[in-house]
């Protein structure tokens, strides 16, 4: 009873420390938001860095694809099977100087 009463509110010890009392309490609250703002923020780039991961995957296999497309060999079957009327340069290209 003597504490759900609120006796120990008047104890001296209580009254003399009440700033540093509320003091210590105030920045309790603040350490808490601070670490759950933190967890949120930590769960955010952890999704974003897995969201990078497969981004650049999708990247490397476009690259790839691109790569293989445009090859020489690849280039001149596919002038063969859409039926332009393309040929191979037998000239090399030369430069034009001022």
């Amino acid at each position: 009873m003597y504490i759900l009463g609120g006796g120990v509110l008047k104890e001296d010890f209580i009254v003399r420390h009440t700033k540093m009392i509320v003091l210590i309490v105030i920045l309790l609250f603040f350490y808490i938001s601070n670490r759950y703002a933190c967890t949120i923020k930590i769960r955010e780039i952890d999704r974003l860095q897995t969201q990078l991961k497969d981004v650049k995957l999708e990247a490397l296999s476009i690259s790839a694809k691109l790569t293989e497309n445009t090859r020489p060999s690849q280039v001149e079957e596919l002038v063969k099977r859409q039926g332009l009327d393309l040929k191979k340069a037998t000239i090399p290209p030369y430069k034009l100087r001022k």
